[in-house]
């Protein structure tokens, strides 16, 4: 929680003013029931119709004054609240933004996204409830005390039984309620993670009629997060009726008691008043804290969650001898007896890859499905860190780079293209933050994209639905790799981006990308894309098993003759 608090540190002032007005708030609450025994025994009892007037004026006044402060207290926990769930989101979103694959692979989507909306939520709402009433419920509870002690102490003692004993059990309900509402939060995040699912596979879901079976997922989620939240909600509020019951108790033993003191002419009937009074407010704040208790269990278990990400270690950082000028200018890669394998697994995906680039060479990386083709790529700009080995860019280690200078140099295309709501140059234009008008029609062009983005009504203004839906596959490919050329990278890396693209639409993409003379890696699953390459890298089960040309490796690897064979027929004039 201190982590949490630390964003509180921009609002002192606000806060202290909130506080301030607080405490006018509190002083008017504990000086109006004095002041209406004063009224009673001074004005009433004696029939001054004066008295009555200048206490009723000051009443009058104080509680004015109180509305006013309320008024302001309000507008200041606002702001602090609101912009204290700012702070913590704007940082939060900062955070994520560095995480490694490694680091995100620990969270679900959903779960980070429960802690963006519901957990921040839950922490505004309580800091606007502390500055509110947190802090004055309990400050009423002890003045009111303190105060039926100045007004009448025989009466008054009947405090000192019950609200020590209503402190306890309400530190007993605050105990357990915090660690219910962290797995109300966990039930909130898979809810969230089967939703999530659903939307994105919903065409899946419904070519394969899996519309029952995700429904019943859904609603196991629901119930399990219902039945959870209602055990929770029941469990708090079950404290308020046992709260209500020992003050109401102790009311009647002080209306009781006061009723004989009166009798006994010992007390005043504007002292019992008084009392009663307090009697009142303090159980009115007590029935308040059972909200409160809530309010501050599901902030401290929200606070957890968020300080779990906040804190979390980032696994990829750049190396103390990195050199912050430094940049990938030629193109040249080598990889040295590298071995990789995922956070968390012992199964090493690349076993000991060693092979040599020169600058502006293009290579085509072949192999089937789980050959470790897209690991491989993922190593070039540090998305993740080799177990062994190293990876040399124009001869330098990678780790001497920092990683914005080396993902600068890298344009870098994934197996499955995503684009983002938006305008088609907004897309393109991602790639490149000073991107000329010129620079994101070029682009296109080399993509082969431009014309068919001339011919849509709004052309590069068009916009594209949630992850590209109004486009083709082929379209989206050709965004894509539109939004890595525009920043005209030393390193070309494409992984199987032009599957969905013709023969001859793919050949004048290789065309204009073989202009620009940066050094070009492809994965392909087709040998006609593959015969353009300088050399082809065959790779099967996280092993390189050759490199060569296209005539080298029909005459050494029979694994490459069957790929040939299986795509051409054996009546290829290469494949015997």
């Amino acid at each position: 929680m201190k982590h949490i608090l630390s964003f509180l540190k921009p609002y002192k002032l606000p806060i202290i003013i909130a506080y301030a007005l607080t405490m006018i708030e509190l002083a008017v609450e504990l000086l109006l029931p004095f002041f209406l025994g004063k009224m009673i025994n001074d004005g009433v009892m004696n029939q001054d119709l004066h008295t009555i007037a200048m206490w009723g004026s000051i009443m009058i006044g104080l509680a004015f004054t109180a509305f006013v402060a309320g008024i302001f207290n309000s507008f200041y926990a606002s702001h602090t609240s609101l912009n204290f769930a700012y702070d913590i989101r704007e940082k939060l979103f900062e955070r994520i933004q560095s995480f490694s694959f490694a680091n995100l692979n620990r969270y679900p989507t959903s779960a980070l996204v429960t802690r963006f909306t519901n957990d921040v939520r839950q922490l505004q709402q309580t800091l606007f409830m502390a500055l509110r009433i947190m802090t004055k419920a309990p400050l009423i509870v002890v003045g009111g005390v303190i105060m039926s002690f100045i007004v009448n102490a025989r009466i008054a003692i009947i405090f000192l039984i019950t609200v020590p004993l209503l402190i306890v059990f309400l530190i007993w309900v605050f105990r357990r309620a915090s660690g219910m509402f962290e797995q109300v939060q966990k039930r909130v995040d898979r809810v969230n993670r089967v939703m999530q699912e659903n939307l994105a596979g919903m065409r899946i879901i419904k070519a394969f009629l899996r519309r029952n079976v995700e429904e019943s997922r859904f609603t196991k989620a629901n119930e399990d997060l219902a039945t959870k939240t209602r055990s929770t909600f029941r469990f708090v509020e079950a404290s308020m009726p046992i709260l209500l019951f020992v003050m109401n108790v102790s009311l009647v033993f002080i209306l009781w008691f006061g009723n004989s003191q009166i009798i006994a002419n010992q007390t005043s009937v504007g002292d019992v008043v008084a009392i009663v009074n307090y009697a009142l407010r303090v159980a009115m704040m007590i029935s308040m804290f059972s909200f409160i208790t809530m309010g501050i269990s599901r902030a401290l278990a929200s606070a957890r969650r968020l300080k779990e990400v906040l804190t979390l270690d980032i696994d990829l950082i750049d190396y103390e001898e990195a050199n912050q000028d430094a940049a990938v200018t030629k193109g040249n890669i080598a990889f040295h007896h590298v071995s990789f394998s995922y956070p968390e697994t012992n199964e090493q995906v690349l076993q000991d890859i060693n092979f040599t680039v020169q600058a502006g060479e293009q290579i085509a990386i072949l192999g089937a499905t789980g050959a470790g083709k897209t690991s491989l790529f993922q190593l070039i700009p540090r998305l993740y860190d080799v177990d062994d080995g190293s990876i040399l860019l124009d001869d330098t280690p990678i780790t001497s780079y920092t990683m914005e200078q080396l993902r600068k140099s890298i344009g870098y295309v994934p197996q499955s293209p995503l684009l983002f709501t938006g305008s088609i140059r907004e897309n393109i234009a991602m790639g490149k933050e000073d991107a000329t008008e010129h620079d994101i029609i070029q682009a296109a062009k080399d993509a082969q994209i431009h014309e068919t983005i001339t011919e849509l009504p709004d052309q590069y203004d068009t916009k594209i639905g949630q992850k590209g839906v109004n486009l083709s596959g082929g379209q989206k490919q050709r965004v894509s790799i539109a939004r890595a050329l525009i920043r005209k990278p030393t390193i070309l890396m494409l992984d199987d981006s032009t599957s969905a693209l013709d023969l001859a639409t793919e050949s004048r993409l290789l065309d204009a990308i073989s202009k620009d003379e940066c050094t070009t890696l492809m994965i392909t699953q087709k040998i006609a894309s593959a015969l353009r390459a300088d050399r082809i890298l065959l790779m099967d089960n996280g092993t390189i098993l050759a490199v060569g040309t296209h005539h080298e490796l029909l005459q050494t690897s029979r694994l490459y003759r069957n790929i040939v064979e299986s795509q051409f027929g054996k009546e290829y004039p290469y494949a015997t």
